[in-house]
Formats: structure tokens, sequence, C-alpha cells
């Protein structure tokens, strides 16, 4: 009876934490659906029949094909490269061993654990000087330093790589680089696999730093672009929840497929075959 009881708790608490977590996407569906007036004034729980009027506005407003392919070059341009380099310095932290090693690694913890928001205005100055406002290249090159991304990357490692299989690979005549690409990488790929879709939703999903570098409108990502959709006088509601409805396809497929590929690693042991 206990056992029955305590099962059916957990599955009323699994229930109401999904509930919670897609509250915020039912709200996005159904307001797509509903004019500005009925998205202010009132609590809707039915859809409405307003969704191709308000993608029709979002469209004459905002490129939005343009957006989709900005936001998507960005993110997968920001996922390869940081996820290449921040794994690169993870097997750095965690296989070699040079001084003042332990030293940089808790800089990376403390700096991990600092707000990105507190240094966003000296970044901005220091981009204005050196002249590389309204560049996807500003927006590229800083993620190579995400220090969650190392500190993640090297807890992996530290279990995932025997120390003996590289100096099994050194012994055979295998450089550093190859021993990289060719151990080190398909050995992590479910923690490169989750980290990339980590990176490439916030990448998708980030805001206010494409907001202080870009000016030209033809290189705003999707997030941009849908904050611009105005009339003359107050945002277009409508228009927006459809614009963010259109954001999330994207995400959610790269969810899907990403998710597909962690659990067929996991499942038939490639973490371990490499």
């Amino acid at each position: 009876m206990k056992k029955t009881l305590c099962r059916i708790l957990v599955y009323l608490f699994a229930f109401f934490v999904a509930a919670a977590a897609f509250y915020p996407f039912f709200v996005m569906i159904i307001s797509s659906t509903h004019d500005n007036y009925n998205i202010v004034a009132k609590i809707n729980v039915l859809p409405g029949d307003k969704l191709k009027d308000n993608f029709d506005r979002l469209t004459q407003n905002i490129d939005l094909t343009r957006g989709i392919l900005n936001s998507l070059m960005l993110a997968v341009v920001v996922t390869v490269v940081q996820n290449y380099f921040t794994m690169m310095a993870a097997y750095a932290f965690s296989k070699f061993q040079f001084k003042g090693k332990n030293f940089l690694f808790s800089v990376v913890l403390v700096a991990m654990m600092l707000p990105g928001q507190l240094g966003i205005i000296g970044f901005y100055k220091e981009i204005q000087a050196l002249k590389l406002l309204n560049k996807y290249f500003t927006l590229i090159i800083p993620t190579i330093s995400n220090c969650f991304a190392v500190f993640f990357y090297k807890q992996f490692l530290d279990g995932a790589l025997p120390n003996e299989l590289i100096e099994a690979a050194v012994v055979d005549g295998c450089a550093e680089l190859r021993i990289f690409h060719r151990i080190a990488i398909p050995l992590v790929i479910p923690a490169l696999v989750t980290q990339g879709v980590m990176t490439f939703i916030g990448t998708w999903n980030s805001y206010l730093t494409p907001l202080i570098i870009l000016n030209d409108k033809k290189k705003f990502t999707l997030p941009l672009m849908i904050a611009t959709v105005r009339d003359a006088t107050h945002a277009d509601y409508g228009a927006q929840y459809v614009g963010m409805l259109v954001s999330v396809v994207p995400m959610v497929i790269v969810y899907a497929f990403a998710s597909k590929i962690i659990m067929e690693k996991i499942a038939i042991g490639a973490a371990v075959k490499g």
C-alpha cells in the first residue's frame, strides 16, 4: 500500500512539473490564434481564428525567412566553434600536467559563477573601440571562452577517457591532435551532443548581445526581428506570438534528433567503443 501511494505521489508530482513547464507553450500557442484585444484583455483557454491574420501581419513587418536563416547560421557556427575549442581546453585541463593548472581551472570556475550581464557595458565599449560593431564575428569569437562548457567537458573526460588509452596511443606514435580527434572526441559524443543542444538553443534565443552589437536590420536574428513587430502605437502581440511559435519549431527538431542520438549512443555503448 505504501509503495502504491508513493508511486501515485511521484506521478502526480511529475504531472504538475510537466504541466508547469508546458504552460508557457500553451499560452504561446493559444495567444497566437487571437487578436491583440483578446490577448491583453482576456484569459484565453480555447484557440481563436486569427492565426492566419497574425501570420500575415508578421510577414508584412519582417523578413521572416532572412531572420530564420540569420539565426540558423549564427547558432550553427557558434555551436561548432564553441564546442570544439572548449572541448580542446577541457582535454588539456583533464589530461595534461603543467604549472598553474589548478589555479587556471579555479579561475574558470570563478568566471563561470559571474553573471555575463556584469561585463556587458565594458564588452560594448571594447567592441566599439575595435570597430567590430554590426559583425557576426563579434558574436562568434567570444563564445570560445564558455566556462561552463569547459567545466562540463572536463568532468566528462575525467571519467570517460582513461589515461592508459592515451598512453597506448602515444606508444603507437599518435600525435596530440590525432589523439584528440580520433580518441577523445568519439568517446564524449553524448556530452558533445548534450552541450551542443544547449549551445544551439541558447544562441538561437539570444537577445541581449545581438541587440547591442547588430544595428543593420538585414543582419538581425529572429528574436530581434520579432521584437520589432509593432504598429504606430503599440506592439502587435498576436504577430509576436506567431513569431515565437515559428522560432520554437527548429529547437524542437534539434532536440528531437539530439535526444535520439544521445540515447542510441548510451544504449549501444558507443561511448566506450569509440
